[in-house]
């Protein structure tokens, strides 16, 4: 195509959209006339530029160079648009050139907390635990394909036919899981759990409504005083976000070693060394497990081992470092309840190939763990700390799980928001005495109403 046609056509683009932009100028998707510039600049960059010698530059040098170069390549061919639509243009032709697109907004927003999509048609993001769907689209299933291949290929993974899921994370640590055809039946989905840069705190999260001063104040002393902790939950509870905020009540002097299969952890302290599983290569060979790095990590002179979420084999070797001697490991399980969450444990050693008796298993759990932190998300959006709960054995050796601080739930608001309050059950745990030989002071008025 030739010079004088192409304007043409960009003219008559433009034209068309003129009323699109006087109705929605948000989002350079919706401006076909900067996708048809957008992708007509993108051609030659890549032709006729070095993008690995730009992408080296930090954001507003990236910004100033893509400018100078579309600038120049605007005036070769005549091309003359407004500063608006320009600062729109090179927008779009840095998210795409070397972002992940139409994605790039979305990232940005601190206030998303996830991105689903579901095919290139659609898009949904959460909000304050609402999902939205909103007006943002691929130009077609390549296109939104091209943008999953450009997540994953840094990370030595791939997706294609052969494998057609694969979960990966971006340089921020959000999670990315990703599912093509023939799995997926509409087209290709993608999950993006996003994550703070500055994660949250116990005082955010109470302030949120997650949990009370009192509950605060007791989880914070049982980590000092390290009983190890399980926190249970769904998922999109805030395992993991608990998990990070609970870990800066853990002595500054501690070495601590994490563990998990894809890196989400944030822990805002010193001392701090990270280990991450590794899923098999294109060949079948390379794997190392949960249970590979629970097992190397105790020849690492831990103080405490954080395991992001056990999930199989690996919990009895997690539970086998909190019996001999790492005590005031943390961890996190999908379970719905207390003693669900001790009977999936229960399930997981059996799964490590243990042949114990059911009874053998369960004192071998209670003699391991100490604390059980239940939340969920619950039907509008929000995050609560529904209980905490104490395992302990009673004098006749049964294994008992007792709820110490409860959310009670009273009805529903007008606008659909759960109402209810927390409340200490009038159980006063066993741990106390364990709490005053670190130090820690807790009236037993605490725990009762």
């Amino acid at each position: 195509m030739g010079l004088f046609s192409r304007k043409q056509e960009l003219n008559k683009l433009k034209d068309q959209a003129t009323k699109t932009l006087a109705v929605a100028p948000a989002p350079v998707q919706q401006n076909p006339y900067i996708d048809q510039l957008a992708d007509h600049y993108k051609a030659r960059l890549l032709r006729e530029k070095n993008l690995e010698r730009l992408t080296s530059l930090d954001a507003a040098e990236l910004r100033q160079a893509i400018e100078r170069i579309v600038s120049k390549y605007m005036s070769e061919e005549k091309v003359v648009i407004p500063r608006s639509e320009k600062e729109l243009l090179l927008t779009r032709l840095i998210n795409e050139s070397v972002g992940l697109g139409p994605l790039e907004p979305l990232l940005a927003d601190a206030e998303i907390t996830e991105i689903s999509i579901n095919g290139h048609r659609e898009v949904y993001i959460e909000k304050k635990g609402r999902l939205e769907l909103t007006g943002l689209k691929f130009r077609d299933e390549e296109h939104l394909r091209h943008i999953v291949d450009r997540i994953v290929a840094p990370l030595g993974r791939r997706i294609d036919e052969s494998s057609p899921m694969v979960d990966a994370r971006l340089k921020d640590g959000s999670r990315v899981n990703a599912v093509i055809p023939p799995i997926s039946l509409n087209g290709t989905l993608v999950s993006i759990r996003k994550f703070r840069k500055d994660p949250y705190s116990m005082n955010d999260l109470m302030q949120f409504g997650s949990f009370d001063e009192r509950m605060s104040r007791f989880l914070q002393a049982v980590v000092q005083a390290k009983l190890n902790v399980l926190i249970s939950g769904g998922t999109g509870s805030g395992k993991t976000t608990l998990l990070n905020a609970l870990s800066r009540a853990i002595p500054h002097y501690e070495r601590v070693v994490t563990i998990e299969d894809s890196a989400e952890l944030k822990l805002d302290r010193p001392g701090v060394v990270g280990m991450e599983a590794r899923p098999p290569n294109m060949e079948g060979k390379g794997e190392i497990t949960i249970r590979n790095l629970v097992r190397n990590s105790l020849r690492m002179r831990p103080d405490r081992i954080i395991v992001g979420e056990v999930r199989g084999a690996e919990a009895f070797d997690m539970l086998q470092a909190m019996n001999t001697g790492h005590e005031g490991s943390l961890t996190t399980v999908h379970a719905n309840s207390p003693n669900d969450a001790f009977n999936r444990l229960e399930g997981m050693v059996v799964m490590a190939g243990m042949d114990l008796p059911s009874s053998i298993i369960r004192e071998y759990i209670v003699s391991a763990l100490d604390i059980i932190v239940q939340v969920m998300r619950l039907t509008d959006g929000t995050r609560k700390m529904m209980s905490i709960s104490e395992v302990v054995t009673t004098k006749d050796k049964k294994v008992e799980v007792n709820e110490i601080f409860h959310f009670k739930r009273t009805g529903m608001g007008s606008r659909g928001e759960v109402l209810g309050y927390y409340r200490p059950t009038g159980v006063i745990p066993h741990c106390l005495e364990r709490l005053q030989v670190f130090g820690i002071d807790m009236d037993e008025s605490l725990f009762r109403e």
